[in-house]
């Protein structure tokens, strides 16, 4: 057996029993983010058993807010698993979670395939491929002993602090005016705690989505129809508590709701 996949084994063992994952032993930890996402693959054939097939990404650090919060200056992504997607008024427990939070974002979702072979992708070219948008949450999970001492490569290996989706009501893109003019703010128990535009996400969210796709392709991977992607935190991460109610409102998205039991 390879390092790589008894380092996804680790990984997995501790997402199934919610224990908070250590340093990994050092010849097992990624030193890179290429080996992180190789981890990453194994971890989603692990995963895939407990929480079903992966039906879209993540994207973390897209904005200047959460570069700085994470201290991770460029785009990592992680997995999407079935079971972990959840429409707007969902009711989650706590204790589902080592420490959860939440994030403000623009997710789409996609009209059709962009395959390797239609790279290098750009903003415009993605775009065209989008069939709708979302105001959604994204379910973050603190599940580190301490993430300040883990390095990207480990956290990309797990998915980089996924833990699902929430999902308002789909909006078509051609209903959008300009995502750049899209305003998004976070509220927790009705108050404010953050705020930010379409224009944070790496200037534009197609940008992100061009992220990923490049990103994949490089991997002679694919988008594919129908898949989901989440296109980074308008605001930084906020950590919750069991009787916390998140209401995320974006103009002319419309707003996405989670309480936390």
């Amino acid at each position: 057996m390879t390092n790589t996949r008894i380092s996804a084994e680790t990984i997995a063992a501790a997402r199934r029993s919610l224990t908070p994952l250590a340093p990994l032993a050092a010849e097992l930890t990624p030193l890179g983010l290429e080996t992180g996402y190789r981890i990453q693959d194994d971890l989603h054939q692990l995963l895939s058993a407990d929480y079903g097939p992966l039906v879209g990404y993540k994207i973390g650090c897209t904005s200047d807010v959460m570069q700085k919060y994470l201290s991770i200056a460029h785009p990592c992504s992680g997995g999407i698993f079935a079971s972990r997607v959840h429409r707007s008024g969902a009711s989650l427990r706590a204790d589902s979670y080592v420490r959860v939070g939440i994030e403000c974002e623009i997710a789409v979702r996609l009209g059709r395939d962009l395959t390797p072979s239609q790279r290098p992708f750009t903003a415009e070219t993605v775009g065209d491929a989008v069939e709708v948008y979302y105001p959604a949450i994204e379910i973050v999970d603190d599940r580190y002993v301490e993430w300040q001492t883990l390095g990207a490569p480990t956290l990309v290996a797990d998915d980089f602090f996924a833990a699902g989706i929430v999902l308002g009501e789909p909006v078509p893109r051609e209903a959008v005016p300009d995502l750049l003019e899209v305003r998004g703010r976070a509220l927790i128990n009705g108050k404010e705690v953050g705020r930010g535009t379409g224009a944070d996400l790496l200037g534009h969210p197609h940008n992100a989505l061009a992220w990923l796709a490049n990103h994949l392709a490089a991997q002679n991977k694919s988008l594919v129809r129908g898949q989901v992607v989440m296109t980074g935190s308008l605001v930084q991460t906020v950590w919750l508590m069991a009787g916390d109610v998140a209401r995320m409102e974006f103009s002319s998205l419309g707003t996405v709701d989670l309480a936390i039991t």
